[in-house]
């Protein structure tokens, strides 16, 4: 009797042992299947290169001075500090 219950024995150990690797290897089938089914990640195009600057035209000459004359008159007037006067000058005297 003792060959016949050695044999019940493995037999239950060993179907059990089946039934947990079944399901740890349907668990992990699963996680693989989401991580692949998952969009990859889509690496950004590089930028374009941005179109070449060009130089800025030469300012109006007549446009600078109107706009010294109104930022005087704006001093004059009280309207603008002293420092608040020479940043602007200096704006309009580089063409921005």
């Amino acid at each position: 009797m003792s060959l016949l219950r050695t044999a019940a024995r493995t037999a239950v150990i060993t179907s059990t042992a089946t039934r947990a690797h079944g399901r740890a290897a349907a668990r992990q089938q699963g996680k693989w299947a989401a991580q692949h089914a998952a969009p990859a990640p889509v690496a950004a195009p590089a930028p374009a290169a941005p179109p070449p600057v060009a130089a800025p035209a030469p300012p109006d000459t007549a446009t600078m001075i109107e706009q010294l004359k109104q930022l005087g008159e704006l001093k004059a007037a009280g309207v603008l500090t002293e420092i608040e006067f020479e940043v602007q000058k200096a704006r309009i005297l580089q063409g921005s």
